[in-house]
């Protein structure tokens, strides 16, 4: 897939993993620093988002830090039951993230919510809508991994 990409998306792909700028204009900022103008910027991050090149493109909000709760959550969903039990936990705005494992638990997602009450609510909604049960693992300890993926 990388062989794809130009030298100017990879430069734009590792800007990208270093924050925007907080500025009015950030995408402005970033095509000053690699000699685009503000709408080539945004013209090339969606063209690598709708052809797959980028498959996530925005913040990522601590939610504690905001007041709010998250908790990672795992079920067990018969394969014959995956796509249907996938649509029903992602239609919760709650979901943060959904992905599958080759484990019993094979359907892992993150639920953020603005109190620790509604980790709860939510995650007996996911279980009326299923008829699975979802187990819950609440953050013991925080750990901050910086990740980063040079294009």
């Amino acid at each position: 897939m990388t062989e794809t990409l130009s030298d100017l998306d990879r430069r734009l792909i590792n800007r990208l993993q270093d924050d925007l700028p907080l500025v009015p204009h950030p995408f402005a900022t970033l095509g000053e620093e690699l000699g685009l103008s503000e709408q080539d910027v945004v013209d090339r991050v969606r063209q690598l988002r709708d052809d797959g090149l980028l498959t996530r493109f925005g913040p990522f909000f601590d939610a504690e830090a905001l007041g709010g709760a998250f908790c990672l959550c795992a079920i067990s969903v018969p394969k014959d039951r995956f796509e249907d039990v996938l649509t029903k936990v992602n239609a919760h705005a709650e979901v943060a993230h959904n992905y599958e494992r080759d484990h019993k638990l094979n359907m892992w997602f993150v639920l953020a919510t603005e109190s620790r009450g509604d980790i709860m609510r939510t995650a007996k909604e996911i279980e009326h809508d299923t008829g699975l049960e979802v187990l819950l693992f609440p953050k013991k300890r925080e750990f901050f991994v910086g990740f980063r993926v040079n294009a």
